[in-house]
């Protein structure tokens, strides 16, 4: 089987390895040079061709999915459970006597707090929809193509992608959150049935969940970590990614409320929940298993706009009698991106396929556990819809971003344009300039994002920006206000403007070099009718925690304790190129211990190599001290004067961050969320002793 070279990424010790196989792995075809696919019967050539996906020919033609809060199990069904929730019993494994939570309402710190509102969110197979319009099959140069098998290449619509979803959707159910409130989330596992579905040849392969909900102050039990998972099944034998729920099995993680250190400086905004299992996190997110956690803080920051009381940020708070509440006019916005298989492009990593091709799944995403760089798709959706449609109303927003990609990173602006999208094939674009589909040649920036909020809560003030990036994992809060553009001028009902990405990013690696022509729409904006606004930009949002006595001291000290992403090699698995300290993830040794309730200042270095690396630290944000040496924060990340869970790692990249470990004890994880880094295996386990 031959791939054109130029949908194929290989590896430096790859083309070594090509080049020791003789002349005869290459060969000149019609379309140009071309590479075996089929080189190495042992499986050790990992060759990088992905799909060019096929052209939405109707973008911006149906409504962005706006999430409703999911309401939680009344109490009477709850009571009616065979194992309904209780202290001693956190979780069902087979063959195992139940894990207990370490800290229950009702015990200090949190004596005073109510018993759980509780949730139940199934892991289950379904399809899903990305477009709703009719797709043109085209090839790496954009021209039209016969999909294999199909008797012509005329336009027709996509069939259903395969996902693993919280409650069979993505994204999965959303939960609005409020400190002081306990929630806990029964997650069960129904994977064991496929629904009618295709499982495609991605996902934990025996079909297992490990739920984290990111960044959450929570107890190591109800982390969802692999570390911790390691510590849960070891035992029973269960290492890897059967150190997770399978099948029949759930747990119940329990969602206290309360900041770090009983701190109301700690509380958070706005977390996301996904899948953790160990080797197939990538995969498991990728196929859908995303939801969403907004959180609210009762004093200051309760989602409405109307109460004097608080901070009044855009949101109309509406109290549900299930004791659920929803909030207009406050918007999640999921970013991912996803590649559509063409039929004719190998299926071949160290996780899937032998090179083999599958016809039968054209249209379905497409997914490949170890590329090169990392993973990124040619469709960017917002809650899982391709080039959706907000309409909104003449007054002020907030709207929380989140990107749920596996490597992509994004850099976002608000523009107008008289002409609008254009398609890129005939705009001359050909291979992985196709990736978008769309360009806006004429967009120019109309409006400005007021920043409230990074992905560790409110900052301390708002920062007014042209443009923000948004690397994996993280969040960013704005406030928009769609009732004027950037010069003064009032808007009108029915005006269009676009969110648009300026960062081109063709591989999982790192963003390309500048280039004014790479705008991308990603999702319209429709300008509606006027409504009320009673919401404010306070010029404070909070007071931050101090940093610890001396903590800038430890910038320039060779002493402090230092975490070094590396790419080589490890004798413990080939695969593993992806590591830290020189050493892959190994759960039962952990890197460091600390004291529960101490402090801590540690260093994150990016070892080199051309590649950026978004370091994920559970349990408890930290605070940037200094970049490369330099006190933060700098105009480039502005809101390093928040808290944040993500520490941003530019090749070569130094920063140095104070964290502390607060409430509980166990074991915890740090890891690239570059999923594909992590699972290969970029992640160390630490823990946190009494």
């Amino acid at each position: 089987m031959m791939e054109r070279l130029d949908r194929v990424r290989l590896t430096r010790r790859d083309m070594l390895r090509l080049t020791a196989g003789g002349a005869g792995m290459f060969m000149l075809t019609a379309s140009g040079l071309a590479v075996s696919s089929g080189v190495s019967s042992g499986g050790g050539l990992y060759i990088e061709a992905f799909p060019t996906s096929p052209l939405i020919l109707r973008p911006f033609d149906e409504p962005l999915p706006v999430p409703a809060a999911m309401g939680p199990v009344p109490k009477a069904d709850v009571d009616s459970w065979e194992s309904p929730p209780d202290p001693a019993n956190q979780d069902f494994v087979k063959g195992a006597a139940p894990h207990t939570h370490q800290l229950w309402p009702g015990k200090a710190p949190v004596a005073g707090f109510p018993l759980p509102l509780v949730y139940r969110v199934d892991l289950a197979v379904n399809g899903h929809d990305f477009t709703s319009s009719t797709v043109q099959p085209i090839d790496s140069n954009g021209r039209n193509v016969v999909p294999p098998g199909a008797g012509n290449g005329n336009p027709r619509k996509l069939p259903p992608s395969t996902i693993y979803g919280f409650n069979g959707t993505f994204p999965g159910p959303m939960i609005n959150f409020e400190y002081t409130r306990p929630a806990l989330v029964r997650f069960e596992n129904h994977l064991g049935v496929d629904n009618g579905f295709d499982r495609q040849d991605y996902g934990a392969p025996n079909f297992a969940f490990l739920t984290h909900l990111h960044n959450g102050h929570t107890a190591a039990e109800s982390d969802g970590n692999p570390a911790q998972g390691y510590v849960r099944f070891s035992p029973l034998g269960r290492v890897d990614h059967e150190a997770a729920y399978e099948p029949g099995e759930w747990v119940d993680n329990l969602y206290l409320g309360y900041p770090a250190g009983g701190d109301d400086r700690e509380i958070q905004s706005f977390f996301w929940y996904h899948d953790h299992v160990h080797g197939h996190t990538a995969a498991n997110v990728y196929k859908g298993m995303v939801g969403l956690m907004p959180l609210y803080d009762p004093k200051i920051d309760r989602g409405d706009e109307t109460d004097s009381r608080g901070l009044r940020l855009p949101g109309v708070r509406t109290d549900n009698p299930d004791g659920s509440f929803d909030v207009a006019y406050d918007v999640p916005l999921v970013f991912y991106d996803v590649a559509l298989d063409d039929g004719v492009t190998p299926h071949k990593d160290a996780h899937n396929g032998h090179g083999e091709t599958h016809p039968e799944w054209w249209g379905m995403s497409y997914f490949r556990h170890l590329p090169n760089h990392g993973f990124v798709g040619d469709i960017f959706t917002v809650n899982g819809k391709a080039f959706p449609v907000l309409e909104v109303k003449r007054r002020k927003y907030r709207l929380r971003f989140l990107d749920a990609s596996i490597s992509r990173i994004y850099e976002f602006e608000l523009m107008r344009s008289a002409r609008g999208p254009k398609a890129a094939r005939a705009l001359g674009y050909s291979g992985d300039e196709l990736q978008g589909q769309y360009r806006l040649p004429d967009g120019e920036r109309c409006m400005r994002f007021v920043q409230i909020a990074c992905e560790g809560g409110l900052l301390p003030k708002p920062i007014a920006r042209d443009s923000f990036e948004l690397w994996p994992a993280k969040r960013r809060e704005v406030v928009v206000d769609f009732s004027a553009y950037a010069d003064g001028t009032r808007t009108q009902k029915g005006e269009e403007l676009y969110l648009v990405n300026t960062m081109k990013m063709t591989t999982g690696r790192m963003w390309d070099r500048p280039d004014r022509a790479y705008k991308v729409p990603v999702m319209k904006i429709v300008i509606g009718d006027d409504a009320p606004d009673a919401s404010v930009i306070p010029a404070k949002l909070r007071d931050v925690p101090e940093l610890p006595a001396g903590a800038m001291a430890a910038v320039n000290d060779k002493g402090t304790v230092t975490f070094e992403l590396q790419r080589g090699n490890s004798k413990a698995d080939p695969e593993f190129e992806w590591l830290i300290n020189g050493n892959p993830f190994d759960p039962p040794h952990p890197a460091i211990s600390v004291k529960r309730n101490s402090r801590g200042v540690w260093r994150i270095r990016n070892g080199g190599g051309g590649w950026v690396h978004p370091l994920h630290l559970h349990m408890e944000e930290h605070r940037v001290l200094a970049r490369n040496g330099v006190p933060a924060a700098d105009a480039r990340h502005p809101d390093d004067i928040g808290k944040e869970d993500v520490v941003a790692l530019d090749p070569s990249e130094d920063v140095v961050i104070a964290r502390q470990f607060r409430t509980f004890v166990g074991t915890y994880v740090a890891h690239c969320h570059n999923l594909t880094h992590e699972d290969h295996a970029m992640m160390f386990s630490w823990e946190i002793v009494p």
